[in-house]
């Protein structure tokens, strides 16, 4: 697996974590795969809000925790937004409905749950926690 450096951004607020997603999504198209890590807080719902500022500037951003995923349509192709977080399995993917998306850039936190969706080529976001407000991105593009 070869993961090349894309970016690394250090933000101070909620704000820069979205303008570094805002960042990535200027070269993102239909059916890319983004895998978001990061702890509980890190970030990662407000770096897919930047993605999708972009990418479906019209689409109100939340955490999909509880229904698996949300759908925003976008201007150019559909974006889908998972939170892996309570998946376990790939019988709980097919139970959410996971591999009936297509056709759509998907943005995929918690990826750490479900190492088996990754593609063999996509962007790995990794977002640490430095203190209450700063946290330090890394946005890689990974090839296995």
């Amino acid at each position: 697996m070869k993961e090349k450096v894309i970016y690394n951004i250090l933000s101070h607020s909620v704000q820069e974590t979205e303008s570094a997603g805002a960042l990535l999504a200027i070269s993102l198209k239909k059916d890319d795969f983004v895998a978001l890590y990061g702890d509980l807080g890190a970030g990662k719902t407000a770096f897919v809000r930047g993605v999708c500022k972009v990418t479906a500037p019209e689409s109100e951003v939340s955490s999909p925790s509880y229904g698996i995923v949300n759908e925003y349509e976008g201007k150019d192709f559909k974006v889908c937004h998972f939170d892996m977080y309570r998946i376990k399995s790939d019988d709980d993917l097919y139970s959410a409905g996971y591999y009936d998306y297509e056709n759509c850039l998907t943005l995929a936190e918690w990826c750490e749950n479900t190492p088996q969706i990754l593609p063999e080529k996509y962007y790995k976001v990794q977002i640490d926690k430095v203190d209450e407000n700063s946290r330090m991105i890394f946005v890689y593009l990974v090839v296995k």
